[in-house]
This record gives C-alpha cells, sequence and structure tokens, in this order.
C-alpha cells in the first residue's frame, strides 16, 4: 500500500509472522535516505517477501540506507541481520536486546523468577520462562548505531519527530510527522486489538516498570496531538485515533473495575487474579496473562483503591476500605 505523505513517500509492507499477532507492517519511507521502519521476524519466509515487495517497489534490500525500531520486539527487528553496515537507529533501550547480550538475558530471567514470586506464580510454571528464549530465535544479533529519544529527529527524516511511546515495550518510540500528522506507531494504537502492556525488567535500576500507567500516559501524549492517521505494526490504518485511544482507555477502565470487584470479595495473589480473568488462557500464554493482570492490579494501586502485602516475597492485593 502507497501512503503519501508532503515530503516522503511511504510503503507499507506487510511481512508475516510466526507469531498469533499475524502479519507486521513495515514502512519504506523515501525522504532524504531510504528508511525501513521495523525490519520483521528473522524468517527465510519474511526475507523473501520482503525482497519480493521491495522489488515490486523498484528497490533492492541493499538500497536501504538505514533502518528505524519502533521497538525491540522479535517481530520487528529479527531481519536486521540481513542488512549491511548500515545505520540502526532506535530507543537506547534496544541495545541489549538486539545484541543478544547474553549477560542482559542472565537478569532478565533472574528478574522474572523473582517477579514470578511476587505474583505468586507457582513454581511449576518457571519452566515456561524458557518459552520466552524460544521467541528470540526470531530476533536479531546487531548494534543500535545511533540512540534517539523523545523529540530527537532523524537523520533523513527531518520531517518526522520521535515521541517516546512506553507500554507495549520500555524501548517503545514512535514517529510524528510534524506537517500532516501523521503518527507511525509501532505497536502502540491497532486497530483491532489491544497491545499488551508487557512486564520487563527495569533497564536503570530501581523498580521494575509499570506498563499500564506507561500505556495510558502515552496516550494521553498522543491525545495532546492532532493526528490525522496512524500507521501501526498491525492491521490497518487507523483515521481516527483520538476515539479510538479514548474507547481503548474506557475499556481499560472496565478491566480495572472488573478485577476490583473481584478483590472486594476476598484478597488475591496476581496469579490468583490471572487465573479467573484467563482460566483457559494462562498456563498456554502465561506472560501475556500475567501481565495483563499486573497491568489492572498496578493501575487500581496506583489510584489508591487496593494495596499490597507482601508476605515471604509475595504479593497479597487487598481493596482499601
Amino acid at each position: 500500500m502507497n501512503l503519501m505523505t508532503s515530503e516522503a513517500s511511504i510503503h507499507s509492507i506487510a511481512l508475516p509472522t510466526p507469531f498469533p499477532v499475524g502479519d507486521i507492517n513495515v514502512y519504506l519511507c523515501k525522504g532524504d535516505a531510504l528508511t525501513l521502519i521495523d525490519a520483521g521476524p528473522k524468517t527465510e519466509e519474511a526475507l523473501q517477501s520482503l525482497k519480493t515487495q521491495l522489488k515490486g517497489l523498484g528497490y533492492r534490500l541493499e538500497d536501504i540506507e538505514q533502518v528505524f525500531l519502533t521497538h525491540h520486539h522479535p517481530d520487528h527487528v529479527g531481519l536486521l541481520d540481513y542488512f549491511d553496515d548500515i545505520p540502526i537507529i532506535g530507543h537506547p533501550y534496544n541495545q541489549p536486546w538486539i545484541s543478544n547480550d547474553a549477560l542482559f538475558k542472565e537478569k532478565q530471567t533472574q528478574f522474572l523468577k523473582e517477579l514470578f514470586t511476587e505474583l505468586g506464580i507457582s513454581k511449576n510454571f518457571t519452566p515456561s520462562l524458557a518459552e520466552l528464549d524460544k521467541t528470540l530465535l526470531y530476533s536479531c544479533s546487531r548494534s543500535l548505531t545511533r540512540a534517539v529519544r523523545e523529540g530527537d529527529e532523524i537523520p533523513g527524516m527531518k520531517e518526522y519527530a520521535v515521541l517516546e511511546t512506553p507500554g507495549h515495550a520500555q524501548s517503545h518510540l514512535a514517529l510524528y510527522h510534524k506537517e500532516n500528522a501523521s503518527l507511525i506507531g509501532g505497536d502502540l494504537l491497532l486497530a483491532k486489538i489491544s497491545a499488551n502492556p508487557l512486564l520487563e525488567m527495569p533497564m536503570e535500576g530501581g523498580e521494575r516498570p509499570r506498563p499500564q500507567l506507561q500505556f495510558n500516559e502515552s496516550f494521553r501524549k498522543i491525545l495532546s496531538y492532532p493526528v490525522s492517521a496512524v500507521y501501526p505494526g498491525h492491521g490497518e490504518t487507523i483515521e481516527e485515533a483520538h476515539s479510538l485511544i479514548r474507547y481503548r482507555m474506557k475499556k481499560q477502565e472496565e478491566r480495572a473495575e472488573g478485577v476490583y470487584r473481584m478483590l472486594k470479595e476476598k484478597p488475591m495473589t496476581a496469579f490468583e487474579v490471572c487465573r479467573m480473568l484467563f482460566p483457559s488462557l494462562y498456563s498456554r500464554q502465561l506472560m501475556l496473562t500475567v501481565s495483563e493482570t499486573a497491568a489492572q492490579l498496578d493501575d487500581l494501586e496506583h489510584k489508591g483503591r487496593i494495596t499490597a502485602v507482601n508476605k515471604e516475597g509475595t504479593n497479597t492485593y487487598k481493596v482499601i476500605a
């Protein structure tokens, strides 16, 4: 699909992924530099699809001059391994993920083990951490060459400003076109589904991030900008972005309210709440369901409606009378 902006031509390229979310949209932006926004997963099918679609647009893989990353997840970065020595641009938090840093992975695993205890997850589920490593098979082993943060500009894309939009990932960025008010949004806002507020270890020490609170703040940030269209990482282009954001925020409040009603019945650990929310899904998609559960608990705790009582490293949540 060809999308036109005032200063550059953007082509949307859908690539297959091995994940339940389905195809990923990467974007070829022809400005002062030929830029690929996100890269797709490291699979032969995705690689051949990218090559074929680039050829249809009159380009080769070798013509790409730089890659901008919206975030570090494998379906967005894996094909970086097939690009020669070109600039890779993104949030600094991408680096340990895309470089396949062994020490970082060890720290992440240890963080998740401790988090499992805090959330009340049985040790029987510890082997599920290995499932997370399997997703990294579709990632890459590259290094970030330029780190950017809020307000920065991308070389060769002077019409765009970088916005930090964490929530789905700590490394998440979006690109805002300063003239036509379009947004290349990564997984911040999707048309048909809500992106998960995923639990991650803190990147700079301190307490763990509260991704749902970050998501809400990122949404409020986008509401403060005029937005003509959002070009997302998955699914169709979004033309009524502000309405959809308000809808997503309303539905999240309703989910949190449902968790609050559960806790009014009795205090529970996060894992107990998770099993009630996702009785048929939690054992197969533990990190996704636990992240979603923790999101609502974090929101309620932030609003002063519940509190956590820690005993032997495990939090039990109860309503504040």
